[in-house]
């Protein structure tokens, strides 16, 4: 379970954000709706727990991320929750295997490769684990960064804007790998996005 509850952050004198309270039941699917500017992206790195809020409570799996020590909400958000951004960000130098290794590292973790080949075997990419990221399409990429987010089970796994750049055809094709790894996984989802287009996927709506 995920609750966010009397959050607000102040940029500013001028800049003032408040959130409704928000409670995500264990395997929810929720779509974060919101223009630019609107506050999306700082709710969702509340969420994550990279930005600490000014006022309010965040909770993932009864643990209130902020009153973790620096140290331990590295290692908390590490294993409880995985983030697809619109860029792949794998590391050039390192084959696919070894950039899902290294998700698994940074959330001291023990290396599990049968992990790995399951991750992106559900994905349809287990012929590409020894390949560099140079070596793969983007839409291979994408299935990569999604298993990255996956590896470790995260109770919350979180898609920004990933449609924003895709025709009709590949955004709906994104939405439906991203629906059916998290049942495959047990994960909730979140995908925050402004693309409208994606609203008729899902059943819970958080709108800003």
């Amino acid at each position: 379970m995920i609750s966010i509850k009397s959050v607000s952050h102040q940029y500013s004198e001028k800049q003032h954000i408040n959130f409704k309270d928000w409670r995500i039941n264990k395997g929810e699917q929720w779509l974060l709706l919101g223009e630019s500017g609107s506050g999306k992206t700082t709710l969702l790195h509340v969420l994550t727990g990279i930005l600490k809020p000014s006022e309010g409570e965040v909770h993932i799996n009864d643990t209130s991320i902020y009153q973790l020590s620096s140290k331990a909400l590295d290692q908390f958000r590490g294993r409880n929750v995985g983030i697809i951004f619109q860029r792949p960000h794998l590391i050039k130098s390192l084959t696919i295997t070894e950039n899902l290794l290294l998700a698994q590292s940074f959330a001291k973790l023990p290396e599990d490769l049968k992990r790995v080949n399951e991750a992106l075997d559900s994905l349809g990419i287990l012929a590409k684990k020894d390949a560099y990221p140079s070596e793969l399409s983007q839409g291979q990429l994408q299935r990569v960064s999604i298993a990255r987010a996956v590896i470790n089970k995260p109770a919350l796994l979180i898609a920004d804007e990933p449609t924003s750049s895709l025709d009709d055809k590949n955004a709906a094709s994104v939405l439906q790998l991203l629906l059916q790894q998290s049942e495959l996984n047990q994960v909730t989802l979140v995908v925050a996005t402004h693309d409208k287009r994606v609203k008729d996927a899902f059943h819970h709506t958080y709108e800003l």
